[in-house]
């Protein structure tokens, strides 16, 4: 009889167990969210500052309020007045405006400038190459970037790369839109027409060759 019991035991935990499985196996995780980049045109680019940057803000006749400070991970920084300001994703002009309708509450009138001496910027404006190539990171976006620009900025391609059936894949009105690029004939054959702007925000996948 006990032995009976045990196995009905370890049937049934089985089952559970069985099923657990059956159903991880079904589900799936949501895809990645995207934040597109406020840049749409290589006419256009402003810097926004991003979680790591170094800011100077510096408060006209208030030395003892300005200073530099590093944006937390969480996107924000701590002034001596003003605690956990939201500054990712912002243009230092506008963080400043910001910061002087902040501290208008304790200066009269006070005039604020904000500068990055630091830059890393938020991850939605990086520009990210995976796949063949000899390095492959996430690159800072810098104005008027083009394909060939950040190809020198990766290393090139490996020997085992497919570079003309690489993709670049674009977030534009929100929706992640893939296009066709060659980059083996812009890099290998010198073909200057295969070179493309690049905007903040790309992502470049370069495929492994079959041989």
């Amino acid at each position: 009889m006990k032995t009976n019991k045990i196995a009905f035991f370890n049937l049934v935990f089985l089952s559970i167990l069985t099923l657990a499985g059956c159903s991880s196996s079904n589900s799936s995780l949501p895809q990645a969210s995207t934040y597109p980049s406020l840049t749409t045109s290589v006419d256009n680019y402003k810097y926004l500052i991003g979680a790591g940057d170094t800011l100077s803000i510096f408060v006209w006749r208030n030395p003892d309020i300005s200073g530099s400070f590093i944006v937390r991970p969480d996107g924000k920084v701590t002034t001596s007045l003003v605690e956990d300001i939201e500054v990712t994703g912002k243009t230092p002009t506008v963080l400043a405006r910001e910061l002087e309708e902040s501290l208008g509450k304790y200066i009269n009138s006070p005039r604020v400038t904000v500068s990055v001496t630091g830059f890393a910027g938020p991850l939605s404006e990086q520009v990210r190459v995976i796949g063949e190539a000899t390095n492959p990171s996430a690159i800072n976006y810098t104005q008027q970037m083009t394909l060939l620009d950040l190809m020198i900025a990766v290393g090139g391609l490996t020997e085992f790369a497919a570079g003309d059936n690489a993709k670049l894949v674009r977030t534009i009105d929100g929706q992640q839109k893939t296009f066709a690029i060659n980059i083996e004939s812009l890099i290998r054959d010198g073909d200057i027409a295969k070179n493309i702007d690049i905007l903040p925000g790309d992502i470049i996948i370069i495929p492994e060759a079959w041989f």
